[in-house]
């Protein structure tokens, strides 16, 4: 759902009367048109009219009606106050929008204006999607990202369209803020990538047809006015936003740059009502700093989830070895965008080196790690006042393994990025800790309006104020020993009614001493009974005073209290935030270099050149999935080779080969494609990779186009989608890519498709000059290695045993000659009857010899690359072939509409004999 969605409350009619409350409700919600309202009222937030309605219907709730509006009932549902975040999170997540609307005023105060006085009430905060902190509404191990995207007319870095474009991005709930130049051509990956789940647009672009597919595949889009994204004054409002009279310490940035940050600047703002959130300052990203991975890809080779939205099955939860949520959203940023610097990926690397080589240094992080919280939410929600005690005890208990780590770390010879953490850890304040575990109990209620959660000992007012809460028999009898030993009247009672509250009680035959001084002037006489006379006492006055507002005042102490620890950690805000990112930066190396011990993963080799050697490759998802499924002495995963680096001797400009892969269904083809693609994102993520070597000549774009499926909602047939992808990959790719193609053509007739496949291939060794891996089962195209320089043929072994056929899973050079198809067939269960069938119809079409149109094709068509360069010759002169007459002759004489199947064979066999010229 859209910001344009819109969720009305009828407005009264001319001369009709509305409640008091009603008015306010319609009022308020006139304001905020495109959210649903929670109104509060009293322990419930209540919603009217159709945002009732709609409620209801997402969260499955009863509809009732209170009153009338218009002479029809007023629809009406409510939830719980304590309930709330449950059900915002069903409404966040079914795409709606809320404004809370909270009581800004106690009732009491509004009964003194009057009977039919209404509580004041506003609107404190608005939830979107892109706007979470709560611990409820989030996945603890994902990030929640806000991002704008904006665009500019003219300037550095145009697109083809004549606009540059920025997408600035942030995740309020850990405080991360980027901002990055984008374009056309890559929106669609950096979106990808950056997975918002809410994207802020400029009216004008969301309503850009040729723009709407990219904005259906998101969560949610919320369009705003132009104005929002107005370059002219977002440096200002991000200045003002930071408290900076300047952004030059922040960098340099473009003006769509500064436009998109501002969007999302002015987004925060506007949703939070003035709360701010603490935010780092915006870092600019370059335009090549990560692997470009398309949606495509991503959703092919399945990184984060799986084809099916699940995350089991995922790359990530393959070698997820982190014990922090903070750690696993880190790892899944790092494997979303591989970096493309070698000296940054080596860093990683040497990080996760120490670690494996240290395995008692690592067993002692990871164990103190998993009793660190997530600091950076925690931090973040105390910034927007949505923090309890639990979160104030998070943030001390971080610092106390954040510094417990820094002097495991600095106890040995730390490579620079584990050596860069521990300084980060050590960097807030030294104090901050102690105090909190100080201030705190050792029991802490979730919400700070519980109380309760102050130690005894910490402030003495509170104390004394909860003594007289708790105790107020003790205190008031500890008084009543006070008088009766100063007064010398051992029978002296202090008792408790309701008119006359705490009174002290003497015998008639005591009381004139009592009104004697020096007691005369402490005590007065209230009311004389029947041998007993009662006084009172300022003290006692006093007394009785704090004890029927002790809980109150304990409470407001101890709100007072948290608003002074909240001060002391904020005054610390971004030292607090740089040893969250540490925390969870030492997180991903240790994981990953228990990942390396458990999986037996090596370190590769990374540089600035085209080579792509693998040496014993495995695909790391499936790996452990046979493990599991065989037990752990099950048969191991089969390992392969692969080498696309240039190969030597080759003329022309450097490039890498391309694998042309053949090979039976099943014997594993798509499986060594995609192991390699996953390999080469371990790599440049700074990660061990499942080999026994890898060399890595940095990978600038990974494209994958493997497996099929149709998009219907779009109108794309599979085979559409196919070509769609693939030409997306012929247009982009280059020399420095990664290309992984599986079954290009097999969508279309046979001929079409071959024809596709060929054609394709050569433009990826003569254009694009990438590195590649290309299976398919047009086994013509092995030809082709005869006059392409960088490919080679490879195929995947397979050994027939008594009409079997057993998968060896070993990709060997050479091709196939073969398929194998009708043994996948039998052995994906197809009737025996149509096995046998198939087999008898494939030895006639074999014995046509299927390879020699491909060898004409190599003998008299030039090569992609020379059919650019000059035009096609002339089609040479055909004589007429008294054969082929004959077959076109009695084809034209056939109605296959009208034959029976044996007239349809026996028409195939006389077309046979008719084209040998029988």
């Amino acid at each position: 759902m859209d910001a344009h969605a819109k969720h009305p409350a009828t407005p009264p009619a001319e001369g009709e009367r509305v409640t008091p409350m009603m008015a306010q409700y319609i009022e308020i919600k006139t304001a905020y048109p495109d959210s649903l309202l929670f109104y509060r009222m009293g322990d419930f937030y209540e919603l009217f009219f159709a945002d009732a309605e709609a409620a209801s219907r997402t969260l499955g709730i009863v509809l009732t009606k209170r009153g009338k509006h218009m002479g029809d009932d007023i629809p009406m549902c409510g939830v719980p106050v304590e309930r709330a975040e449950e059900y915002l999170h069903k409404l966040i997540a079914s795409g709606h929008r809320v404004a809370v609307c909270e009581q800004t005023e106690d009732p009491a105060e509004a009964r003194k204006r009057g009977g039919k006085s209404v509580v004041r009430r506003d609107v404190t905060r608005l939830v979107t999607p892109g706007t979470l902190t709560e611990d409820a509404l989030l996945d603890a191990r994902r990030e929640n990202v806000l991002a704008a995207l904006a665009r500019v007319r003219g300037g550095e870095g145009t697109s083809d369209d004549g606009y540059v474009y920025a997408i600035a991005f942030a995740d309020i709930s850990t405080g991360s803020f980027r901002v990055a130049p984008t374009g056309l051509s890559r929106l669609a990956a950096d979106l990808a990538r950056i997975e918002p789940a809410e994207l802020l647009v400029p009216d004008p672009l969301y309503d850009e047809a040729e723009l709407r597919e990219l904005w259906r595949a998101l969560p949610s889009v919320t369009p705003l006015p132009k104005e929002s994204f107005d370059g002219a004054g977002a440096e200002r409002r991000i200045a003002q936003f930071f408290g900076v009279a300047t952004l030059d310490a922040f960098g340099a940035f473009s003006r769509a740059e500064l436009a998109a940050a501002g969007a999302v600047v002015a987004y925060i703002e506007r949703t939070q009502l003035g709360a701010r959130p603490p935010l780092a300052a915006p870092v600019r990203e370059g335009g090549g700093e990560a692997m470009v991975i398309d949606p495509a890809t991503r959703a092919n080779l399945e990184i984060l989830r799986t084809t099916t939205g699940e995350r089991a099955g995922s790359l990530i939860a393959a070698v997820d070895r982190t014990v922090t949520s903070a750690g696993a959203r880190a790892l899944a940023r790092r494997l979303a965008e591989p970096l493309t610097e070698p000296a940054r990926i080596s860093a990683r690397l040497d990080a996760v080196e120490h670690l494996v080589d240290a395995p008692h240094l690592r067993a002692q992080l990871r164990e103190r790690l998993a009793g660190a919280p997530d600091l950076a939410r925690a931090l973040a929600r105390l910034a927007l006042g949505r923090a309890g005690p639990r979160d104030l005890a998070a943030i001390g208990r971080g610092l106390d393994e954040g510094a417990a780590i820094a002097r495991l770390i600095g106890a040995g010879d730390a490579p620079a990025e584990l050596a860069e953490a521990a300084r980060a850890l050590q960097a807030p304040d030294a104090g901050l800790a102690p105090l909190l575990a100080s201030a705190l109990a050792d029991e802490l209620p979730a919400y700070r309006r519980d109380g309760g959660f102050v130690r005894a000992g910490f402030e003495p007012e509170l104390d004394a104020t909860r003594a007289l809460r708790d105790e107020s028999r003790r205190v008031v009898a500890s008084l009543e020993r006070r008088y009766a030993e100063e007064t010398g009247i051992r029978a002296l009672k202090i008792r408790h009614n309701a008119v006359l509250g705490y009174y002290v009680e003497v015998s008639a035959q005591n009381a004139d001493r009592l009104r004697e001084p020096p007691f005369s002037g402490i005590f007065v006489h209230r009311q004389t009974m029947a041998g007993a006379v009662r006084f009172t006492s300022v003290e006692l006055g006093e007394l009785e005073a704090k004890i029927a507002s002790a809980g109150e005042r304990a409470l407001a102490l101890e709100q007072t209290i948290f608003e002074r620890l909240s001060g002391e950690v904020l005054a610390s805000a971004d030292a607090i935030r740089a040893a969250a990112q540490a925390l969870a930066n030492v997180d991903v190396a240790s994981g990953l270099a228990q990942l390396a011990v458990d999986e037996n993963h090596v370190r590769p080799e990374i540089d600035d050149g085209l080579d792509f050697a693998i040496q014993g490759g495995r695909h790391p998802v499936v790996e452990q999935a046979l493990r599991q499924d065989r037990g752990a002495s099950g048969g191991p995963f089969v390992a392969n080779d692969c080498d696309l680096s240039p190969p030597e001797g080759v003329k022309g400009p450097a490039a890498g080969r391309i694998f042309l892969v053949t090979g039976p269904n099943m014997a594993g083809k798509s499986t060594f494609l995609r192991q390699n693609a996953l390999i080469a994102i371990l790599a440049q993520a700074g990660a061990f990779v499942p080999a026994r070597a890898a060399h890595i000549g940095v990978v600038d774009r990974l494209f994958s186009r493997v497996g099929a499926a149709d998009d219907l909602a779009r109108g794309r047939s599979t085979f559409m989608v196919e070509m769609v992808e693939t030409a997306a990959i012929l247009n982009q790719a280059t020399a420095r890519s990664l290309v992984i193609l599986d079954e290009i053509g097999r969508g279309t007739a046979t001929f079409d498709g071959l024809s596709i496949a060929w054609a394709s291939l050569e433009h990826l060794h003569e254009v694009n000059r990438c590195r590649g891996l290309f299976a398919t089962h047009f086994h013509e195209l092995t030809a082709l290695a005869q006059r392409l320089g960088r490919l080679a043929n490879a195929t995947v072994k397979v050994k027939e045993w008594e009409g079997e056929v057993v998968f060896l899973h070993e990709v060997v050079p050479g091709a196939a000659d073969r398929s194998y198809g009708i043994q996948v067939a039998k052995l994906a269960g197809l009737p025996a009857a149509v096995v046998e069938r198939a087999r008898a119809v494939l030895t006639e079409l074999e014995k046509a010899d299927r390879a020699a149109p491909a060898q004409r094709i190599l003998d008299d068509l030039p090569l992609f690359a020379a059919l650019n360069r000059a035009p096609a010759p002339a089609a040479p002169a055909v004589k007429a072939d008294p054969a082929a007459e004959a077959v076109k002759a009695a084809l034209a004489g056939l109605d296959p509409d009208e034959m029976t199947p044996r007239e349809a064979l026996e028409a195939l066999y006389k077309l046979k004999a008719a084209a040998r010229g029988g």
